[in-house]
């Protein structure tokens, strides 16, 4: 049997939608073009016959003139494909559509099922939710017509009379009852019908009416492939989908982070309590086996899993009874917060290097950031925003100090061009005779910007190459010379000679490469996939980015070293990291880098996250206690509130709301006058009025330190949550999962979660906690059958040749490759791994989720 390819699959799902796309303008939202950024599906749909490719947030009256073909007729169909739910995406389309009047079809497509739609506590459309919002599309769009119909006929009787009373355009003649006339010449000067090109459609009679004949024909279907395939068999959510972004636990004691599953208690919530996440989570997770024809045997480990896998089980109950001819494959759900160590650290990963050093495409205007300004949702749970997946690669990096044949001069021109060209609509018409010297004005401003150039996302498969797939699996080292060996590769290709290469691999190795590689556009454009690599795999491996990871991976090395002695060592390790971190300069203040090799505040309140970690793991607790004694814990807090109180401008932090401002203030007081004299000028004013002012700053002082602890208590808690997760959930407290988390000779060695569940598996050993949610088939002979002994034994996971393992809360590329290690050491070598999650978390990204914007603290 075919192996699964998600990157195929989604492919043709955009085939399969090709009579919609043909000869129409196509708006995608933000995180529609995050998905078809990664199977590189836009030259798919131009080769389909999209006239135009736009964005749905940032739509512009000029987008329907972009054609792409010979065709200039007006464009009649706009097709729209959006990650979110149809009310949240509704004020866009109306946009487009009020902008566009000569649409008369408009075809939706939605990542959201309908079934998800009625069953999703925000949508405001019931179990008909496609039809309905069909009609409502229809009516709004219709009063939107009628209102401008009307605001047109206002301002036209407003400019006659003033016509009128100017006396340019017509001639009077008076009559015999004493009214004025318009001369003939006028009524051919004035056409009502040329005011809007939508005159047709009403009639003076009846201007609240459309005729049918030209009314707007609106469908909505459901689109499921609306993923981020990191390779034919690595998948996660769009981050700026409403599947992402959805909260995944409610705000409780047992929650850390709205874009986290609760803390596994072994009692999962059911009912009204259900996040909005889970619920999306489910429903996408069934289309997606249903688009690859698979029949699922569920399997959860943890509390939000068991949900998900619950909601699944009960789905496929309903909607999947006679179909047997499809795929047997095992499904593993798993919650994050069973193994929150392994994303929090910095493991061997090339990929990981490279997504921690990279910038990112901001985000798109949040569809839930405007539900949430809405008073009607602010007891609404809260949204998550994860970093985008377009991760871009400044083109400024490449050398120009070659010659006159170099990018610097021929190409540079020619970026110039192609920006002017999409900013086309900041040009004045009056001034297009000058465009040029407006593109040259307007281009060089931009390029005193580094962020402004020409960039790229190397996460993309639009070329047909593996090269995503062949490097999840590299360490750092082997990665490097990969991606040397392709710019190899290129250079013969290009029949460049290889001169002057060493046998290892370095910067300046890599950047002579990439300079022999772009001496045109044609070279630049045909090996721009590689060309990015290498430029990222230069930025990852410069400094300050290579010190600071290296400091992270040396301090977090320490720190297991001293979880394996006792607490009072491991609480002396993180105290000092926090009072190293307060030497770091804040770049933020100083319009600096960071300094290499050292830890901002910061990257030591993350460490502290692993230290606290690791002390749960190996000095147990009763309850929701600190893994250290009191004595050890105090010195912590000390510092950290020493840290805040001294530097509070490098100190930025989300549990710190409301209180920066005041903190920043004391700070300036506090700072030392640079002017001797002013002892001796203030000494002759002191008097006992004024001698209070002193002990009115102490006490104002005092005052805010204690508000400062309060809030470092509440940052502390947090920390007692996380050094309480292993003892919370019964699947880590025995079995084979409870094993040394060290292999090998080297205890620094760590092998995460999903490593030790594959290992597991593949052993066939049982998993403590692991449920199974058997299928409609399964239940009717435990039910029935089995009263006369023909019982269904159960399945075990590890019996399918096809296995896909999704972990709610998102996965990062050091469990991809340690997945892989786990497959290729074990005799199943027929095995299929499929790995999916909610999103791709790099460290910075868990700090954001357990103490950042994203966080609940």
């Amino acid at each position: 049997m075919a192996s699964i390819d998600l990157i195929r699959l989604c492919l043709d799902s955009i085939r399969q939608i090709t009579d919609d796309i043909v000869d129409s303008i196509l708006y995608l939202d933000a995180g529609c073009l995050e998905a078809f950024q990664f199977i590189g599906a836009f030259p798919l749909f131009l080769e389909l016959g999209a006239r135009a490719i736009c964005s749905l947030e940032n739509m512009s009256s000029l987008d329907i003139t972009a054609h792409w073909n010979s065709n200039f007729i007006p464009v009649k169909k706009m097709v729209v494909i959006t990650s979110h739910l149809l009310s949240d995406a509704h004020r866009y389309i109306l946009r487009c559509l009020s902008t566009h009047q000569t649409i008369l079809h408009c075809t939706i497509f939605t990542s959201i099922s309908e079934i998800a739609h009625s069953a999703y506590a925000r949508s405001p459309l019931g179990p008909d939710a496609f039809h309905e919002y069909e009609s409502l599309l229809v009516q709004d769009y219709e009063e939107i017509l009628i209102k401008s119909k009307r605001s047109e006929k206002h301002s036209h009787l407003n400019n006659e009379t003033e016509q009128v009373t100017r006396g340019d355009l017509y001639t009077l003649s008076s009559n015999g009852n004493g009214s004025s006339q318009m001369d003939s010449r006028v009524d051919d000067d004035l056409n009502v019908e040329s005011v809007s090109g939508q005159r047709d459609l009403y009639d003076d009679s009846k201007s609240t009416e459309v005729n049918n004949s030209t009314r707007l024909q609106v469908s909505v279907h459901h689109y499921p492939m609306l993923l981020c395939p990191v390779s034919a068999r690595v998948f996660v959510f769009p981050s700026e989908g409403a599947v992402a972004e959805a909260c995944l636990s409610n705000n409780n004691e047992s929650s850390l982070s709205p874009g986290l599953p609760s803390i596994c208690t072994g009692v999962a919530s059911d009912g009204e309590d259900v996040p909005p996440g889970t619920t999306l989570t489910a429903h996408f997770l069934y289309n997606l086996a249903a688009k690859m024809d698979l029949k699922m045997e569920i399997f959860s480990l943890g509390d939000t899993s068991k949900v998900i896998g619950k909601m699944l089980q009960d789905m496929s109950s309903l909607y999947d009874v006679g179909r047997r001819n499809r795929r047997s494959a095992g499904l593993l759900l798993v919650d994050r917060t069973l193994d929150l160590l392994t994303p929090c650290c910095h493991g061997d990963s090339f990929l990981d290097r490279m997504l921690s050093s990279l910038p990112r495409r901001d985000r798109a205007m949040s569809y839930s950031a405007m539900k949430s300004s809405n008073s009607l949702n602010k007891n609404l749970p809260a949204n998550v925003h994860h970093p985008t997946l377009d991760i871009r690669i400044p083109f400024s990096m490449i050398p120009s100090n070659k010659g006159s044949n170099t990018i610097g001069t021929k190409l540079e021109g020619n970026i110039k061009a192609f920006m002017s060209g999409w900013n086309s609509a900041n040009v004045d018409s009056e001034a297009v005779a000058d465009l040029s010297d407006n593109a040259d004005k307007l281009q060089n401003k931009k390029f005193d910007n580094e962020s402004y150039s020409l960039s790229g996302c190397f996460l993309s498969n639009h070329t047909g190459e593996n090269y995503l797939e062949a490097l999840l699996d590299r360490r750092t080292k082997d990665g490097v010379l990969l991606v040397k060996k392709w710019l190899m590769e290129a250079l013969q290709r290009e029949k460049v000679p290889l001169k002057g290469l060493t046998g290892s691999t370095t910067l300046s190795e890599l950047h002579a490469m990439v300079k022999e590689l772009v001496p045109d556009q044609n070279s630049l454009v045909k090996n721009r996939v590689i060309i990015q690599l290498a430029l990222a795999a230069e930025m990852a491996l410069s400094e300050p980015h290579s010190s600071r990871w290296d400091a992270f991976v040396s301090a977090e090395r320490i720190l297991n070293v001293n979880s394996l002695d006792n607490s009072q060592n491991l609480s002396n390790q993180i105290r000092d990291l926090v009072n190293t971190s307060s030497v770091m300069r804040s770049h933020e203040e100083h319009n600096t880098e960071p300094q290499a090799g050292l830890l901002s505040f910061q990257d030591a309140l993350l460490l502290s996250i692993v230290g606290y970690i690791l002390a749960g793991e190996n000095f147990p607790t009763s309850g929701s206690g600190s893994p250290f004694s009191w004595e050890e814990e105090h010195l912590l807090k000390e510092a950290i509130v020493d840290v805040i109180f001294q530097k509070p401008k490098m100190t930025k932090l989300q549990f710190l709301h409301g209180l920066a401002k005041d903190l920043e203030a004391n700070a300036r007081k506090e700072e030392p006058s640079k002017n001797e004299d002013d002892f001796d000028d203030n000494w002759g004013s002191w008097d006992d009025e004024e001698n209070d002012q002193p002990n009115e700053k102490a006490y104002g002082d005092m005052q805010l330190k204690l508000e400062l602890r309060d809030r470092v208590d509440q940052l502390f808690k947090l920390f007692h949550k996380l050094s309480g997760l292993k003892w919370r959930s019964p699947s880590l407290i025995e079995g084979p999962l409870t094993s040394p988390s060290s292999y090998g000779n080297d205890p620094c060695a760590r092998k995460g979660l999903i490593y030790k569940l594959l290992a597991t598996v593949m052993a066939k050993y049982d998993i403590p906690g692991l449920e199974y949610h058997s299928s409609a088939v399964g239940r009717f002979f435990k039910s029935g059958f089995g009263r006369f002994g023909i019982g269904q034994a159960k399945p075990y996971i590890g019996d399918h040749s096809l296995l896909l393992i999704f972990v709610v809360g998102g996965i990062n590329c050091l469990e991809i490759r340690e997945a892989m290690e786990a497959i290729s050491e074990s005799s199943r070598t027929e095995m299929e791994l499929i790995i999916g999650g909610t999103t791709l978390l790099i460290p910075d990204d868990m700090y954001d989720l357990l103490l950042g914007s994203s966080s609940y603290i």
